[in-house]
């Protein structure tokens, strides 16, 4: 009785019955905190298809080889080339077919990787992260035989079905070649998957070969990220009347038969730990960009915040355009200004989108000017310079990496200038072919005609 004498009133310790109370309301508060939690990462984890995001598919900004690269040339121009990709350590995209690298296995079983093995080895030396992707397919695996027909047509044949394990078998091949690449693409665009008969994709066809693909490499290795299924996220202007999809916006109405491809294989998909898309900002009718070049860029948030939703998947974009083609699929209308600012203001909604990769097709040349282009073509003697494009590229990855947080800061005058900032960082974007003077966050700013400025 005498040690509970004082009572709580005088300090003394608190009566047994009290005590226990208080411990069993803390266990419960506890209890219920720890639900919630629970409750929340369970909804997470069914938002994401029963697959955590992976930090290991947050690459960033970077770009694909295509059929001319710093690979061949003059030797002056390659080393000169050779050091800009290694000061830069962009991710770097390569095709086991095509777009470079010759028939990996013309006949069953006889493979040929003197091309790949080449590519793989620029990516390397550059030390930026290497991706291939898994597409063409050999012309045996598609009705021909051990003569490569190097058509686009027939490039962009898919496997017959009955090869699909074989195409499977290649890629578990190449998974094992080259064991310091972890992150893998199959196929592209749904090349070849197309059925005219339904008048829509071939998307039961296409996932049984990524599902095929997919469970070969992780019987190679485990240490890798696969991701699919690199649909054309095509779009049809604001008044179409066929294939209209609820993902719409200024910019058009991305086609419903894409939309039901990616979801599709999202519920059938054995796995997947990013998913890749391509696309363009201009419509698939008649090369529309509405309201405007910029403006439709905006296209490219939207499509990522909707893939982000509907996969609960980091996003990748495999590729990306601004600029309609001509006739011969090449983009030089534009003077490269125009071309640079038009494709910071997509980098811009790509980023503040939580895009987690995005691949710049490349289009090198062989000669003369090369709209686009990241470096001067190293046929040319003096060739491999950084160009334009490489300068948005190289500074975006290292001023907007994935997960960074951006905003939009304030911006007032007389208008048509885009700007994106970080803590450290901003750009800013002159939209008008003709000099600006605004102010941006209270400080006065001038802008020339499609100028695209870095600020801190």
């Amino acid at each position: 009785m005498g040690r509970h004498a004082g009572g709580p009133a005088a300090g003394g310790p608190a009566s047994p019955k009290r005590g226990r109370w208080r411990t069993a309301a803390l266990l419960a508060t506890v209890a219920c905190a720890l639900a919630l939690l629970l409750a929340a990462l369970l909804a997470d984890w069914h938002s994401r298809g029963g697959a955590p995001h992976d930090e290991r598919a947050d690459i960033g900004w970077g770009f694909t080889h295509t059929k001319n690269s710093a690979d061949r040339g003059d030797d002056s121009a390659r080393r000169t080339a050779a050091r800009l990709l290694a000061a830069e350590s962009l991710p770097q995209n390569q095709h086991i077919m095509g777009w470079g690298a010759d028939n990996p296995e013309p006949r069953p079983g006889s493979y040929n990787f003197a091309d790949l093995d080449r590519r793989v080895a620029l990516m390397r030396r550059s030390g930026g992260t290497p991706v291939l992707t898994l597409c063409c397919a050999p012309d045996w695996m598609k009705g021909g035989g051990a003569r490569t027909d190097w058509s686009q047509k027939s490039l962009e044949k898919a496997p017959d079905r009955d090869h699909y394990r074989d195409f499977a078998l290649l890629a578990g091949v190449v998974a094992k070649r080259y064991p310091d690449v972890h992150h893998f693409i199959v196929w592209n665009e749904l090349k070849g998957f197309y059925d005219e008969s339904r008048k829509r994709w071939n998307y039961e066809g296409y996932t049984e070969l990524y599902n095929l693909v997919y469970e070969e490499i992780r019987k190679q290795r485990d240490d890798v990220l696969i991701g699919g299924p690199y649909v054309v996220m095509d779009s049809n202007a604001p008044d179409a009347a066929s294939n209209v999809s609820a993902l719409q916006g200024p910019w058009g109405i991305v086609d419903q038969r894409a939309v039901d491809a990616l979801q599709y294989w999202n519920r059938h998909k054995a796995g997947a730990d990013f998913v890749v898309v391509d696309g363009s900002s201009y419509t698939r009718d008649g090369d529309r960009q509405l309201p405007d070049e910029f403006r439709a860029t905006r296209k490219f948030a939207d499509v990522t915040t909707w893939l982000r939703k509907t996969t609960g998947l980091p996003v990748w974009w495999a590729e990306w355009y601004v600029e309609p083609a001509d006739a011969r699929d090449e983009r030089a209308g534009w003077t490269e200004e125009h071309r640079v600012a038009v494709q910071a203001a997509a980098m811009m909604n790509m980023a503040e989108s939580g895009v987690s990769a995005a691949f710049y097709w490349n289009p090198e040349g062989t000669s003369g000017a090369c709209p686009g282009c990241l470096w001067a073509p190293t046929e040319l003697g003096g060739g491999g310079g950084r160009l334009p494009m490489m300068d948005l590229l190289s500074r975006f990855a290292r001023e907007f990496p994935p997960g960074k947080v951006v905003r939009r800061p304030d911006v007032r005058g007389n208008g048509g200038v885009l700007a994106l900032a970080s803590r450290d960082a901003m750009v800013l974007v002159n939209t008008r072919d003709a000099g600006v003077r605004v102010r941006v966050e209270g400080r006065e700013v001038e802008l020339k005609g499609y100028e695209v400025r870095w600020v801190g």
